[in-house]
């Protein structure tokens, strides 16, 4: 902004203030002086004003592209690492309800134990997989205050207590963005490319400013003089008008444009690699989205018709006509049915999270 308000001006640089007085006091002492006063104004080269008023907008479109293109890019680490806790949520209270279960068939083994109805045997194998969820519980803990602790490095403040747990990812699934036929919408939309757009274009205003300015900049002078020749004499006022135009250099000048066209040639070309890998990623995303809803669709069949086997299974249990390593595999591909289901239905949410981080847009 500093840089567009210094293009309104009307000189090329500030004013100058010369003073001078001249004396024959130290010399022969006849009381010869003058005094000037005078001011130098440098002036615009034909075309610079408008060229550095481009480029300071087309420096203040860079700066705001750049705000965007890094808020994109804190987006993506928070998104992966925010999503990485949510399964560890998950992780836990999968882990939570497996102990549960586990504890409550552990204690009606106990009392079937102790009526006699069962060996010794099936009380070991009861607490073995309540010792089994317990080190799963240990694990999960673990994870998740791993998962927080990196996801309080990026966000400044630990995950809270009201936060939405694993089973309810959905409520915090963000909208799924609509898609167009190609990614032509990318380069006008996309904060990455914008930046990578806004660099070259100021490359390019900083190459037609460096053409323009082939010398240094020309000034144009107004001075008054009061001078006298002897002591006694009048002095006399005059006004001097002058123009000081520099001579170019042609080497300075090619080096400068040089320099500013490879700006532009470097811009450019790592627009072109940045566009093809948006658009890679943006295709897997989209293929990773339809994955997603399929295995969902898939893990959630398999985890009702492992709730209902459950069911069936526990009654037969509790008549006596299932023995309890089975009724224990039971439980544990109810689980683990249970457990497939939750993380799918976390990586939906995470891969419309992706697909909308490969559009270029924020979180909402």
């Amino acid at each position: 902004m500093a840089h567009r308000q210094a293009a309104n001006s009307w000189t090329a640089e500030p004013a100058s203030l010369e003073l001078s007085i001249r004396s024959d006091r130290l010399s022969q002492n006849q009381g010869s002086r003058e005094d000037a006063a005078g001011l130098a104004f440098p002036l615009w080269l034909p075309g610079e004003r408008a060229r550095t008023g481009a480029l300071a907008d087309a420096e203040v479109r860079a700066s705001a592209s750049r705000v965007l293109a890094a808020q994109l890019r804190t987006a993506a680490s928070v998104r992966e690492t925010y999503w990485q806790w949510q399964r560890a949520r998950g992780e836990q209270v999968l882990a939570l309800a497996r102990l549960g279960n586990a504890q409550q068939l552990a204690l009606d083994v106990a009392k079937r134990v102790k009526a006699g109805d069962l060996a010794r045997a099936d009380q070991h194998q009861a607490d073995g997989a309540v010792a089994t969820a317990e080190l799963g519980l240990a694990e999960a803990a673990s994870t998740l205050a791993s998962a927080a602790q990196q996801l309080r490095s990026l966000t400044g403040t630990p995950p809270g207590p009201s936060a939405v747990a694993a089973q309810g990812a959905g409520a915090l699934t963000e909208p799924v963005p609509e898609l167009g036929a190609d990614g032509a919408a990318l380069d006008t939309r996309h904060p990455a490319l914008v930046e990578l757009l806004d660099r070259a274009d100021v490359a390019r205003r900083a190459a037609e400013l460096v053409r323009v300015q082939t010398r240094p900049n020309p000034e144009l002078s107004l001075a008054t003089a009061r001078d006298r020749g002897l002591a006694g004499e009048p002095y006399q006022q005059s006004i001097t008008l002058g123009l000081r135009i520099p001579f170019g250099s042609d080497s300075r000048n090619r080096a400068k444009l040089a320099s500013a066209q490879a700006d532009t040639i470097e811009a450019e070309g790592q627009l072109g690699l940045e566009r093809e890998r948006l658009l890679s990623e943006l295709d897997a995303a989209r293929v990773r989205l339809e994955s997603a809803r399929a295995q969902l669709t898939a893990a959630d069949k398999r985890s009702q018709l492992a709730r209902e086997s459950r069911s069936f299974f526990q009654k037969s249990y509790q008549v006596g006509e299932t023995d309890l390593p089975t009724r224990l595999r039971i439980e544990l591909e109810a689980t683990e049915a249970e457990r497939q289901a939750t993380r799918t239905r976390i990586d939906l949410a995470a891969a419309v999270s992706s697909l909308r981080q490969a559009l270029g847009l924020l979180p909402e």
